[in-house]
């Protein structure tokens, strides 16, 4: 008779929450961490089983934080309660990368701008592009999504932009989109789009001060490009 097999079935030494609590949660690896969250296993699998399965379906840690609740779910022994903690866990280390970003309040340089921005982008698997939008100051008062798909003109209208950065009273915008393959790289569309709205800037009297292309852990600034 098949039974499931839990944590306390492991010997003590192989015991994720037991090694955290005698070497701290940094002797861990990525498996023993999610089998943390997942808590339990299945019938067939350990906890620790299970979570290198997920780790494997998902070919990587980025992949696997990117991913929906059902997609989680169409995993074998992943249920909506184990969904659940994964996506919320991932979710929680992105609000605070960007809490811990946002006290950098002013934008001094296209890092800062990347900073904000970074750990969210470089993990969604379809282009967001998204503003930044500042003050006289180059304070920052806002960030928005503003479309979600292929960059290009039908997408990304300067009237859908410049309606929220005229309604947030932003005297300057820093755009932001990223590149699911991981190449920050601007395409011909990037360049063309991105000549467009600085125009449409100009007639309103809101200077695009950059436009951030966010790759895997990377970054382009089309100002230190000179395409700006």
């Amino acid at each position: 008779m098949a039974y499931q097999v839990r944590m306390k079935d492991l010997p003590s030494e192989e015991r994720p929450r037991e090694k955290m609590l005698r070497y701290g949660p940094q002797r861990l690896n990525n498996s023993e961490l999610l089998a943390i969250l997942l808590g339990s296993g299945t019938k067939s699998l350990s906890a620790v089983r299970l979570a290198e399965h997920l780790l494997a379906e998902f070919s990587s840690l980025r992949s696997l934080a990117g991913a929906s609740c059902e997609e989680l779910m169409n995993v074998k022994g992943v249920g909506i309660a184990k969904a659940s903690v994964i996506t919320a866990a991932f979710e929680l280390a992105k609000r605070l990368a960007d809490s811990e970003m946002e006290v950098r309040e002013v934008i001094h340089t296209p890092q800062d701008a990347a900073d904000l921005v970074l750990h969210d982008l470089s993990l969604a698997d379809k282009e967001h592009f998204m503003v930044i939008m500042l003050n006289t100051k180059h304070r920052v008062i806002g960030k928005k999504v503003i479309s979600i798909g292929h960059l290009n003109g039908s997408l990304v209208h300067p009237r859908e932009m410049f309606k929220e950065v005229i309604r947030r009273s932003s005297a300057a915008v820093i755009l932001v989109h990223n590149h699911p393959s991981g190449d920050p790289t601007p395409s011909r569309d990037d360049i063309s789009v991105t000549k467009r709205l600085v125009e449409a800037g100009q007639l309103l009297g809101i200077q695009v001060v950059d436009h951030i292309i966010v790759g895997h852990n990377c970054y382009l600034s089309f100002r230190e490009q000179g395409l700006l």
